[in-house]
């Protein structure tokens, strides 16, 4: 980044923006992280060419010599980690240990776990055809072959400006795509940072190419490109719904990672203190901006006052304040508009009969945009609160009585990412996670395993990545078959 300001990364080149630059803020100070660059419609339709050109050579480039600049990648990433977090908590408003560990942290692991050459094809058993009019008998064999889907278009979140265009950069270029990186407008230099180290480790002109901008008109070029075979995107459901009619009507592939809506079942014979734990990260991990969270809560009748009380006492426990402190646990949300948007949602709680047990105040900061941590207890089902995305340290509290009637409370939401089950009684938790109608379930837990598929059933999103599944997800499958 140059004194005057972030250059664009297209075709191998530094260029200045056609648009100028506009200032990214930093939400805890409010005061300005550095200038992004603004990037004009032809520049974003260069970036979709250069992939385009590239694309043939590097989808003939070897898997090993792919995953020798992926893992170069991640030591760069790994050996520059301090001033790389640094940049995203200053970005975010994440705190330190987040900003070291899952951001930059993870963004090295991913770039790391990509590295490996892994089988691109496999035998199918073969088939024993009858003589017709397709030819004479024979046994046919067959392969699976896992084929680039060519250029991606990712267009990345703002809540982890490291892992999350890590998670689709990464399998991406090890399947042999090439890809065009559109980051949030709040936090884009990480993503510059991104490729500077991607530069570094070898890859060639062209492979990668991040644009961006506040214009829409940046992101719609972005997808709507004729050189752009599919679109990968972290984002809002309407958001989404708006790139996949645009995908549709040019059968481009697509990767959508949407909202979410988490239920976490608790049933009266819960480790509660586990469920606080767990429930409680929502108050804390990226102050509540995180599809993945747990921020509906259904608690069993029985379980219920005490896991209020204890969600009000971890609340107390909860410092609010710079995220570059030590002992801050919450930082504040991305901007004054989503600040101003999670509060809105607070004050419409109480309308609708939610009773706010703990938070509903501003923090008494003089800067930064910081929303309390906000318990709202009391709630129904079809409160708005408990039905639509809040993306910010908001739990809401359901009641039920019955197991039954505690799946259909979960299962009734247009939702579907993540849910979670707390229960002593395993047998009991995975019967209620199958029944759930959610991409992924935690059973006593909010941990993740790295391998395992993830993505959402219904507006939560479309197809699954994560470990081997974002090989498949960034590759297309082609069957060639031959008589024995």
């Amino acid at each position: 980044m140059t004194a005057e300001g972030q250059r664009l990364f297209v075709g191998g080149a530094w260029i200045e923006p056609d648009g100028g630059h506009y200032e990214v803020v930093d939400p805890a100070t409010e005061e300005t992280v550095g200038r992004a660059p603004e990037a004009s419609r032809d520049q974003v339709r260069a970036a979709c060419a250069a992939a385009r050109e590239a694309f043939g050579p590097w989808s003939c480039t070897a898997p090993e010599e792919r995953a020798a600049i992926l893992a170069r990648a991640a030591g760069i990433i790994g050996g520059n980690l301090e001033s790389y977090a640094d940049l995203a908590r200053a970005e975010t408003g994440a705190t330190t240990a987040t900003a070291r560990r899952m951001q930059v942290g993870v963004a090295a692991a991913r770039f790391r776990r990509y590295a490996r050459v892994e089988p691109a094809e496999w035998a199918i058993p073969p088939q024993i055809n009858e003589a017709g009019p397709m030819g004479r008998a024979a046994v046919m064999g067959a392969l699976a072959v896992r084929q680039p889907v060519g250029v991606v278009t990712c267009i990345t979140s703002y809540n982890n400006p490291w892992a999350n265009p890590a998670g689709k950069v990464a399998p991406a270029l090890a399947m042999g795509n090439t890809v065009v990186v559109k980051p949030a407008p709040q936090d884009p230099l990480s993503v510059y940072r991104m490729a500077e180290a991607l530069e570094a480790a070898g890859v060639p002109r062209g492979v990668v190419n991040v644009v961006s901008g506040r214009s829409v008109e940046v992101g719609e070029e972005a997808v709507s490109s004729p050189d752009v075979d599919m679109v990968s995107f972290t984002g809002s459901t309407a958001v989404g719904q708006r790139i996949a009619e645009v995908c549709g009507r040019g059968m481009k592939r697509q990767l959508m990672e949407l909202g979410g809506k988490g239920a976490a079942l608790v049933f009266d014979d819960a480790d509660v203190g586990s469920a606080v734990a767990g429930i409680g990260t929502t108050f804390s991990f990226y102050s509540g901006q995180i599809c993945t969270a747990p921020t509906r809560v259904l608690a069993q009748s029985g379980v219920y006052d005490r896991l209020v009380e204890q969600l009000a006492a971890y609340v107390g426990r909860l410092k609010v304040g710079d995220p570059r402190e030590p002992d801050t646990v919450v930082g504040p949300v991305i901007s004054s508009g989503h600040r101003d948007r999670v509060e809105s949602y607070v004050e419409l709680g109480r309308k609708e009969g939610a009773v706010v047990v703990t938070g509903g105040e501003r923090p008494p900061l003089e800067r930064g945009f910081y929303v309390a941590p906000t318990l709202l207890a009391d709630c129904t089902n079809d409160m708005r609160v408990a039905r639509e995305e809040i993306f910010g340290p908001v739990v809401v509290v359901v009641p039920f009585d019955e197991e039954d009637e505690g799946v259909a409370m979960a299962n009734d939401t247009d939702y579907g990412l993540i849910d979670y089950v707390w229960s002593a009684d395993v047998a009991r938790a995975f019967r209620v996670a199958r029944r759930l109608r959610a991409g992924g379930v935690g059973v006593n837990t909010v941990g993740r395993n790295m391998e395992a598929p993830f993505g959402g059933f219904k507006r939560s999103g479309v197809g699954r990545d994560v470990g081997s599944y974002a090989l498949h997800a960034y590759s297309e499958v082609q069957a060639i078959v031959w008589p024995g």
